[in-house]
């Protein structure tokens, strides 16, 4: 949620900027409708609805949305208005009940008064008395519809399908070579003694996986005998291809074995061309395959014990030469995306299984599995994961290549230091191995970490350990590799090489440019135009300009972050 002080930033923003464009997953503007007090509050139980299926959020009553110019968007609300009786509507006219948080903001413009609701994060599904809803959904609210309200319930434990039992008794559902594969694995991942030692029957009860002596959905997809598991999860199957190309597969496997089964068939596909290299740099002697195995086991457990196994969707393997894919059915859950799954808490959409996987010890109920994934491939060199949900389904991206040795080396003679390494650094360290500098916006994005975070973090990389230096200031801060680590990781070219001489040669000539163009029809420059001029992205011209009006206060812009347009003004000071 946003507080009154956000709020007033963000409104300082109206005149170059759309309250719409302002706007995201927990905040939103809206007009307050004069003509109609019911319409009015109709509009603030709707929005209270939204706002709380979504995760909580601040909504400001009395800004239009779609119109530039603070004094055009501010409009106000009465100042009869009263937050107790919109407390009591609100209330009254929910289900589970919602208590939203009202204040009021003062301004200048308008009717003088802006409101902010707030509501604080609950336990969705809500809707009004009448059973209608909708949901946050990005900057816009939704339907609340039937495939969603499913979703929330799996995210909020109330609609788990694994914790459910199959009719008859546990011993006719099992299969006794998934049970003591699944011992095995476990014992090899250092699970519990005491509970190995069990007999079957308490072993598979304080796992969950056998309640009242029938087995759980949980315990079928885990150790369940083959027609059990076709009869209950007709859904169900894995499919693995060894692919030539992007077309053509030299092996195929399939089946609808037990989960602890598939993994150690699918596992044995993959290990069979994934072979030991050794290495020798200076003191050390490094093995290493393609695709390290603890990366393996995470990204197929992962698949497996998160899957939607409702979907008619198969768990897909493909191994090509130079990279590998696991998909599973079922995207994200929870708030999960792919820009911020390196840090968000985890949601399992099977609880029953992953609680018994947990207590194995072949899953981490943490969320360590992602980071352990990024770690282990960053640590010797190689690309990190590639995690994306195109559709209903999430896959993971591995590319497979040859250990770096300097960095592996790098990474070990740090740890004998007793400084190890956690996965901000590596990501870090591992873009600026191909990129001459980092700034602060680009970092956090990365690391996926907050702005005020990601300072610290590249702060502590300069000052505490040594491996970054900084140039600029203010908004045009950047780090880049300290000489010292760029020859011990024996990069090519040399360590100052032309860090910031292009980057200055850019700057000259969009100045140059801009100074001509006054003279023009146009009398400006797009950041296209700019692109074009010094081949740079869109991000990159955006800093660049930052820099260079920072410079020179003669260059001013206009226009909303799509279609701005910069000038030079000689009289501009």
């Amino acid at each position: 949620m946003r507080t009154k002080i956000d709020i007033i930033h963000l409104l300082e923003q109206l005149d170059s900027k759309k309250a719409d464009d302002l706007e995201d997953q927990d905040l939103d503007f809206k007009e307050w409708d004069i003509d109609s007090l019911p319409g009015a509050i109709k509009r603030v139980i709707e929005m209270a609805i939204c706002m709380a299926n979504g995760g909580g959020g601040t909504v400001v009553f009395g800004v239009k949305d779609k119109v530039l110019g603070r004094n055009t968007a501010i409009l106000g609300i009465p100042p009869e208005i009263d937050q107790n009786t919109l407390m009591k509507r609100v209330y009254d006219a929910t289900d589970p009940k919602i208590t939203p948080v009202f204040e009021d903001l003062n301004v200048p413009e308008g009717t003088g008064r802006l409101l902010i609701m707030h509501i604080h994060p609950g336990m969705p599904p809500y809707t009004d008395t009448s059973g209608e809803a909708k949901i946050r959904m990005g900057r816009d609210c939704l339907p609340l519809t039937g495939s969603i309200r499913r979703k929330i319930m799996v995210e909020t434990g109330e609609g788990d399908p694994t914790s459910e039992v199959i009719p008859g008794p546990a011993e006719q559902h099992i299969s006794r070579v998934a049970v003591e594969l699944l011992r095995h694995i476990a014992a090899r991942e250092q699970a519990p003694a005491d509970l190995l030692s069990l007999q079957e029957r308490d072993f598979l009860t304080t796992l969950g996986l056998i309640n009242n002596s029938q087995l759980t959905r949980a315990g079928l997809l885990l150790i369940g005998n083959e027609a059990s598991i076709n009869q209950y999860f007709p859904h169900y199957h894995w499919i693995y291809l060894r692919m030539r190309d992007d077309t053509e597969y030299s092996d195929r496997a399939e089946g609808r074995d037990p989960l602890i089964i598939s993994l150690s068939k699918i596992t044995d596909r993959i290990m069979a061309e994934n072979p030991v290299t050794t290495i020798n740099y200076g003191m050390f002697h490094f093995e290493y395959r393609r695709y390290p195995e603890i990366v393996l086991r995470e990204a197929l457990m992962n698949s497996l014990s998160h899957a939607d196994y409702r979907i008619n969707s198969p768990i897909m393997v493909k191994q090509y030469p130079g990279r590998l894919e696991i998909s599973n059915p079922g995207g994200f859950i929870g708030g999960i995306t792919p820009q911020n799954i390196l840090h968000h808490p985890p949601v399992a959409r099977n609880p029953r299984l992953v609680e018994a996987l947990t207590k194995l010890r072949l899953v981490n109920r943490s969320n360590l599995g992602i980071t352990r994934m990024y770690k282990y491939m960053l640590i010797e060199g190689k690309e990190p994961p590639i995690i994306e949900q195109p559709g209903d389904f999430v896959r993971v991206i591995l590319k497979g290549g040859e250990l770096s040795a300097p960095f592996r080396a790098f990474v070990e003679k740090e740890a004998q230091s007793g400084r190890g390494f956690d996965v901000d650094h590596l990501l870090i360290l591992d873009y600026l191995l191909t990129h001459r500098e980092i700034d602060i916006p680009g970092a956090a994005q990365l690391i996926q970490r907050s702005d005020i975070e990601t300072r610290d973090i590249l702060h502590s990389m300069e000052h505490e350990r040594g491996y970054l230096e900084h140039g600029g200031s203010g908004r045009s801060l950047y780090w880049s590799l300290h000489p010292a680590i760029y020859r011990e990781l024996e990069l090519d070219g040399h360590p100052y090489g032309d860090r910031r001489t292009e980057w200055e040669a850019a700057k000259m000539h969009v100045l140059s440019m801009l100074r001509q163009q006054k003279d023009s029809p146009d009398k400006y420059l797009t950041n296209a135009d700019i692109r074009k001029i010094t081949r740079l992205n869109r991000d990159q011209v955006k800093r660049l300009m930052r820099e260079l009006r920072d410079q020179h206060p003669q260059i001013t812009y206009n226009g909303n972050r799509r279609s701005s347009k910069y000038y030079y003004r000689e009289n501009q000071v």
